[in-house]
């Protein structure tokens, strides 16, 4: 199995400009991301966290990642499908991860 690193971008300008959730819309986006993790089962390596940019010229669309694993980038889309993500129309970038010395 090859470890996949899923980086999640959403347009800076357009998250500005969304509304705070409430608590009950927070519960719903927390429901589903719980449930495609879920769904991912054993292949999920490391759910991730969100992230901000925190460098002089880091890319402010990066939102947040994963890890997941899977035999072929096919896995990997097939573990996409109804991502919660981009159901809220932020897209993911699918990075191999090249183990040291591979």
């Amino acid at each position: 199995m090859t470890t996949y690193l899923l980086i999640y971008r959403a347009d800076p300008a357009a998250r500005a400009e969304m509304p705070e959730p409430t608590p009950e819309q927070g519960a719903e986006m927390m429901q589903a991301w719980m449930g495609w993790a879920g769904r991912v089962g054993d292949a999920m390596v490391d759910f991730g966290n969100p992230t901000a940019a925190a460098s002089p010229g880091a890319d402010a669309s990066v939102g947040g990642y994963s890890l997941v694993s899977a035999d072929s980038y096919d896995g990997v889309a097939a573990l996409l499908d109804g991502h919660p993500h981009t159901a809220m129309g932020g897209t993911i970038d699918v990075y191999e991860v090249q183990p040291y010395g591979a």
